[in-house]
């Protein structure tokens, strides 16, 4: 029997959004077969099992994360710029991809030890990658001050990962917001002269047209 490629979006979007909000261990395919209409089977079906389903929703986000950020780099060659991009691609994504950017950072360790894992994980390493990188180029060429650049990307990535805990995009605070107060914080940190520190800080700056054109580009997002 074919598979019914529209069934198989909206179980996986079903899956991604009980995820988000009740996290794994409490996702129950029953639930999504009961809302659906459907029955277990036809989830079995598709998926297999549910932890195929928790591989394909890091797979697909950190993958689209990726593709964000590398088209990005096309645009953005300063090592600031690029921090500045990392940070704010975070950060709207909470927005623009809400229950997959949750689901996938509450979720970072889940099953972390099954092979079937590996692809998830080496998409992770590749994003903790870029970061590491662009610190280590801007120590290089005197823009960034002599820090344990891994050391300085694990605080980067740790504090972005931790972003579904507490903010709420229809809280005080946009996304905007907290962007902004992540770039003036760590870039500031980071940077031998601040002087331009309140640039990089600014929303409304070029490098946050550039995400946001890029996010747009792979998420189909038209604001």
């Amino acid at each position: 029997m074919p598979r019914s490629p529209g069934r198989r979006s909206e179980i996986l979007d079903a899956f991604v959004r009980y995820v988000a909000e009740r996290g794994y261990d409490r996702t129950n395919i029953g639930d999504i077969a009961d809302e659906l209409g459907m029955s277990k089977g036809t989830i079995v079906h598709h998926f297999g099992t549910k932890s195929q389903m928790l591989r394909e929703l890091e797979e697909t986000h950190l993958s689209r994360q990726l593709d964000v950020l590398r088209t990005a780099w096309d645009r953005l060659a300063a090592p600031q710029e690029r921090i500045v991009a990392i940070i704010y691609t975070s950060t709207l994504l909470h927005v623009i991809d809400r229950d997959a950017t949750v689901a996938s950072q509450r979720e970072v360790v889940q099953l972390s030890d099954d092979p079937s894992m590996q692809q998830v994980q080496k998409l992770r390493d590749q994003l903790q990658a870029l970061t590491i990188d662009e610190i280590r180029n801007g120590v290089d060429s005197g823009v960034f001050r002599n820090v344990d650049v891994e050391l300085a990307a694990l605080q980067l990535w740790g504090s972005l990962q931790s972003l579904w805990v507490w903010f709420d995009p229809a809280g005080p605070r946009t996304p905007e917001d907290v962007g902004a107060a992540f770039v003036d914080v760590f870039l500031g940190g980071l940077l031998l002269d601040r002087l331009e520190l309140s640039k990089w800080a600014d929303p409304s700056a070029d490098v946050v047209s550039v995400v946001r054109q890029c996010l747009a580009t792979a998420t189909g997002a038209t604001n």
